[in-house]
């Protein structure tokens, strides 16, 4: 069983169905040759993300009927990802759904109809002018992760040869441009807050300095910033896609599924002809397109608005996932876990991020609409972070902790404020900090040291703590002021807002000694 079969048409499909593998309900050869003609789509960034979720909701808009276009993609990073991990496959991939159950639902993907190199040097980079400046171009969009978007004044230096995402994505904006100011709308689908902003802020970065070298007209400028010929929309994306897994290669193995080699780039880029991926996925988009749009509502996806794209990304980042992963990634190290799945065995911890987003962070919550907070956070405690096919760790999730504080608690903290809640409610969420407080000593509940992840303000943060031991019956607890009123680290002074003392007397218990963090966890959470 190869994924070339499939396009050969040297298969037998029912040996692939009764295997537990859906095959494609569209013709391939057909949805490719209408793509290359009049392409809609071009995605940029062709990662395992992309293809476990903005290319398999394509899938299923094409197993729909409704729709008889793919999606190109174009690499910019890592062109052995086109070499080894479409070519071969003829663009074909497997989607692997890691269900909660400890089940798999197994996917053969076609969407994608060209992997092409986003290379100056490379014939590629012709077809992408070609697709470009065709008339039914209606999105281009990204995985590129947050730093692709960064632009340095050393990238602007590099004038109309650009080596980078952003630069490579401007020059070929030109060419649309070029071709008679075609509209596009330019969709980022990458994880990080207002991320239309970004991508905006880097294209005008190029075409600005451009501009003021002379190489481009004002026109250009104009162009980019006419709403009704080029738009930036908002999203929000969330679904886990771990790198290959060797269980997952292991099933696919014994099932007879030969393409389940494992690929790691020279680049370090780590792929497969399969992709696996956890079950459960959002992707709300603002909808602002100026030349229509291919219907990814057929596959899942959610059209709104901008502020409801800014409503959902809130909830999710300040309430029902992000300040539950902080949670136990800071108690989970303390108490020896190296497993999120395996936190939620663990009736102390189910509990606490349970009570902590459903009582202590819900009130504060602004309902999208579009998404029902209280089954947002069901779901994460009872299908996602329990399962057992993903190796997510707490050492991970932990890193740059003191970045992520101000946003996961401190704006929930600011809202009790600004609307004269009472701040008795919050007990678990100045747990969290008290814990923050003993995460940074490196000792464990049972008294063994380990390394805090990897933080900017690491350092500076553990030298407060310094003169601070666990299991020392008489210590002077003052140097913990330097700590809690810092609002760069917490968002606000968490004296000022009423909570510093009450998060002092939770550090002085869980530095009380051994077993002490468990004790203290244990106490606060079935008191919630």
């Amino acid at each position: 069983m190869k994924l070339t079969d499939i396009t050969s048409g040297h298969y037998d499909a029912g040996e692939w169905e009764a295997k537990g593998y859906q095959l494609p309900r569209y013709d391939i050869a057909a949805v490719a040759k209408k793509t290359h003609e009049a392409p809609t789509w071009v995605h940029f960034g062709g990662g395992n993300i992309f293809r476990a979720f903005p290319a398999a909701i394509l899938h299923d808009a094409l197993n729909s009927g409704e729709y008889d276009r793919g999606v190109i993609v174009a690499e910019t990073f890592d062109y052995d990802v086109v070499d080894m991990a479409y070519t071969p496959y003829d663009n074909l991939s497997l989607l692997v759904s890691l269900q909660s159950s400890g089940t798999i639902e197994k996917k053969v993907i076609g969407s994608v109809t060209e992997a092409l190199k986003a290379d100056f040097q490379h014939a590629d980079w012709q077809r992408l002018v070609e697709i470009f400046r065709t008339p039914s171009l209606q999105m281009i969009s990204f995985t590129i992760t947050e730093k692709g978007y960064v632009v340095t004044p050393a990238d602007l230096d590099r004038g109309l040869t650009p080596m980078l995402a952003m630069g490579k994505v401007t020059a070929l904006l030109l060419e649309r441009f070029k071709a008679g100011a075609l509209p596009l709308t330019i969709q980022s689908m990458d994880n990080c807050s207002h991320n239309g902003d970004r991508v905006k802020a880097a294209v005008f970065a190029y075409a600005r300095r451009w501009q003021s070298d002379g190489l481009v007209p004002q026109a250009f400028i104009d162009y980019l910033s006419d709403e009704s010929k080029v738009t930036y929309p908002w999203s929000m994306i969330d679904k886990i896609t771990p790198r290959p897994h060797q269980k997952v290669q292991e099933i696919l193995a014994a099932d007879g599924f030969e393409d389940n080699a494992y690929i790691e780039t020279a680049k370090h880029t780590f792929t497969a002809p399969f992709v696996n991926a956890e079950e459960v996925q959002y992707l709300v988009i603002e909808d602002n397109y100026t030349n229509g749009r291919p219907p990814l509502h057929l596959g899942g996806a959610l059209y709104t608005t901008r502020e409801t794209v800014d409503q959902v990304e809130t909830m999710k980042v300040t309430t029902c996932l992000n300040p539950l992963h902080t949670a136990m990634s800071i108690y989970g190290c303390m108490l020896g876990y190296t497993l999120i799945s395996a936190e939620m065995g663990d009736s102390d911890l189910r509990d606490f991020i349970q009570k902590l987003g459903y009582i202590e962070a819900m009130p504060v919550v602004t309902d999208p609409g579009v998404l029902n907070p209280y089954e947002f956070i069901g779901t994460v405690i009872n299908r996602r972070l329990p399962n057992p096919f993903l190796p997510d760790a707490p050492q991970r999730i932990a890193m740059d902790t003191s970045q992520k504080l101000p946003i996961r608690f401190g704006e929930t903290i600011k809202k009790y404020i600004a609307r004269g809640l009472d701040m008795d409610n919050l007990q678990l969420i100045p747990l969290v900090l008290a814990g923050y407080a003993r995460y940074l000593k490196g000792i464990q509940d049972d008294g063994t040291p380990f390394t805090p992840s990897p933080d900017p303000m690491l350092e500076e943060l553990q030298a407060i703590v310094a003169p601070l031991e666990v299991g020392k019956s008489e210590q002077d607890y003052s140097c913990l002021k330097s700590l809690f009123s810092r609002a760069d680290v917490f968002g606000l002074d968490l004296y000022a807002a009423g909570l510093g003392e009450r998060i002092e007397g939770m550090v002085k218990e869980l530095y009380a000694g051994p077993g002490a963090v468990r004790t203290t966890l244990h106490k606060y959470v079935k008191a919630r």
